[in-house]
């Protein structure tokens, strides 16, 4: 039985629902993919796009104490719906200026004080828990079961357990091997965003956003074609880790995972639809669905391109003084970043006690370093460990202010249980406040947070660059694998620019001269093709200044962007990105461990006549990885062009209108 009541607000419309068994449904603004919700034994829903089952009997719950009494979803008492659209102005683009927000809106009133918010994109469909109690209230625990058709396939990153930690401490970052999904059992832990490949029909990523005051979702194996929502219990009692970059180990957890206002929003569980591999890294919908700035003024904040010595140790040559962490070396560092155009040097970890941002090493005049930047018209970001930056945040910005440093990133913080969380937005608040530009690392994927404060311009939780240290995990499938997975789930500091550049059987992980699996090129092509409005080089700068063409070319490299498209890819195969700032496009090329030969169509191009430059794999860059050739010509939008990139290879392209 249905009762069905016209408001008369607009085109709202009321659905009050008294069988068990009735379904609401909802469907994309392109009708291809459609929702059904309904209550059986719980809520549950299902997902098609053209037809084919994405997801199937979904569960959603949460279980609260509401005054000592426990309270679930309850059936469905209303239904109203609406239609987003808008235009989201981006500060600090990695993507595009411009964000469209179109979707179709369901919202579904149960008993028991909760709403659920679905909403249905073209490119995804999402929903979030909202509660409406009266007062503070814990939370349980939620369900969110994700059940997919038989013989689906994840990408999932599996976490290693810490020996002196639970599974919920970790770094977030981790490789992407494909398996089937029901070959993951209840001990298999990976962190968002996973995706997941059907047997046939469209790609599924699952991926959260808006994540504040509560813990961010990881997914389990069920032995099934399914995965299931686990979350890390409120810390009750914990401790400080001994060892040369200290965190903190929670070490009793409640039965609970979260202390609330009992009238609020919880995250958004998303799944990206993509009918195509190359559907993937241009989607934007985490960063529609994360709250909106909260930063007023957005007029100081910019794009930042800088350079690292965390990688290659400063271990510089060809130089008068003693290389390490000293003034010498970071005026050096200020020298190249001059000569070349980068806007910053990176002071990472040793340029104070890691635990006492007072404690400066004696090598270091900090002044003197802050002094000769400003004159170069090269700025500062600094290095501070999460635990530290945590007990003393105001008095360390007020003094960064006062060294003229616009950019922190703070480190080792390794959880996302609900107070990390509440640690991110407490940071980037204070930041924000201070004019700082902000990255976290040791951090889970940023998850729609640089929407919600812009300021905070670039996240890890990715294997990234600095594993060519001590592994042979970051391979040219990895590379081509982020786009596709790690990237949904906001931007990623990998940190490339090796100029080491090996083979695969040539490559070696040695400290201090490190190598990256894979051509010169596939390094440069990072630069475009990785979404990130702060870029750190962390090649060798000794290295960089005998080749003078190349560090121009890779330092005029924006990292922010008007617009991106994705024209051509496969995950973990190759991916062809092409981006637009201004005048100037771009379009960067990345290969796996096959050598691959292209055909660019340039019909992305307006009228009129251009100048490319291609920075491309050398003739000999299969047998030396570091070989690679500049050539420049006039194209137009009719044009072509024939591209080949070598094993592990890539190329970068740079068009300007004549």
């Amino acid at each position: 039985m249905k009762k069905a009541i016209f408001t008369g607000l607009g085109c709202m419309l009321c659905v009050f629902v008294y069988a068990a068994a009735d379904t609401v449904r909802l469907a994309s603004p392109d009708g291809r993919t459609n929702v059904a919700v309904w209550y059986e034994n719980g809520l549950k829903y299902s997902v098609l796009h053209n037809g084919v089952p994405l997801l199937v009997a979904s569960e959603i719950d949460m279980t609260v104490l509401d005054g000592g009494v426990r309270k679930r979803i309850g059936r469905i008492r209303a239904v109203s719906r609406r239609k987003v659209d808008e235009r989201i102005s981006v500060p600090i683009p990695e993507k595009r200026r411009i964000i469209a927000n179109e979707c179709n809106e369901l919202e579904i009133c149960c008993r028991n004080s909760y709403m659920i918010r679905f909403r249905a994109y073209d490119d995804g469909v999402a929903y979030r828990i909202e509660t409406g109690f009266r007062d503070s209230v814990l939370v349980v625990g939620e369900t969110a079961r994700f059940n997919f058709p038989a013989m689906s396939r994840t990408y999932f990153p599996r976490i290693t357990c810490r020996a002196d930690a639970d599974i919920f401490h970790t770094a977030f970052e981790e490789n992407y091997p494909c398996v089937r999904v029901d070959s993951l059992g209840p001990d298999a832990f990976g962190y968002l965003p996973v995706l997941v490949v059907p047997e046939r029909g469209a790609r599924i990523a699952v991926v959260e956003s808006d994540l504040e005051s509560y813990p961010g979702m990881f997914l389990k194996g069920c032995g099934a074609p399914s995965l299931e929502g686990v979350f890390a219990g409120y810390p009750l009692e914990w401790k400080q880790t001994k060892g040369e970059y200290p965190d903190v180990v929670v070490t009793r957890r409640a039965d609970y995972i979260a202390r609330v206002k009992g009238t609020r929003n919880f995250p958004w569980r998303i799944a990206v639809v993509a009918e195509e591999d190359r559907d993937l890294p241009g989607n934007d919908l985490v960063y529609r669905l994360a709250s909106p700035s909260r930063i007023g003024d957005t007029s100081w904040l910019h794009g930042i391109k800088g350079t690292d010595e965390w990688i290659p140790d400063i271990n510089l040559y060809d130089v008068p003084f003693r290389a390490g962490v000293n003034t010498a070396s970071y005026k050096y560092y200020i020298d190249f970043a001059a000569r070349f155009g980068f806007s910053h040097i990176m002071l990472d970890a040793g340029w104070s006690n890691v635990t006492d941002l007072n404690d400066i090493s004696p090598e270091i005049d900090i002044e003197e370093i802050a002094g000769y930047a400003r004159q170069r018209g090269v700025k500062l970001c600094i290095w501070t460990l999460a635990l530290e930056l945590n007990r003393n945040l105001e008095k360390a910005l007020t003094q960064f202010n006062d060294w003229g440093i616009d950019c922190i990133m703070t480190d080792f913080i390794h959880r996302d249980d609900q107070l990390a969380v509440d640690f991110y937005h407490r940071v980037a608040a204070a930041c924000a406040k201070h004019r700082i530009h902000l990255m976290f690392h040791g951090a889970f994927p940023g998850k729609g947070f640089n929407r919600t404060y812009p300021n905070a311009v670039g996240r890890e939780g990715v294997l990234g660059a600095e594993y060519n240290i001590w592994s042979a995990r970051a391979t040219p499938q990895h590379n081509v694998t982020l786009p596709f997975t790690r990237m949904l789930g906001g931007p990623m500091d990998y940190e490339p620019g090796l100029l080491n550049n090996a083979t695969q059987d040539g490559f070696r992980a040695i400290p201090g001269m490190v190598m990256s699996q894979g051509t010169r090129c596939h390094q440069l092509a990072m630069f475009v093709v990785y979404d990130s409005s702060i870029q750190l080089f962390a090649g060798n700068p000794s290295q960089g200044m005998r080749e003078p063409e190349f560090m121009e070319f890779l330092a005029a490299i924006p990292t922010t962007w008007d617009e991106t498209l994705i024209v051509d890819g496969k995950i973990g195969e190759y991916i062809i990105t092409v981006r637009n700032n201004g005048d100037e496009w771009y379009v960067a090329g990345m290969n796996n461990w096959g050598r691959r030969d292209y055909n660019l169509n340039l019909d992305f191009l307006g009228d009129g006549n251009y100048v490319a430059t291609v920075c491309k794999d050398g003739i000999n860059a299969d047998r030396y990885a570091a070989d690679y050739a500049f050539e420049t010509f006039d194209v137009t939008k009719e044009c072509c062009l024939p591209l080949s990139m070598a094993s592990g290879g890539g190329f970068v392209i740079r068009i300007k209108k004549h």
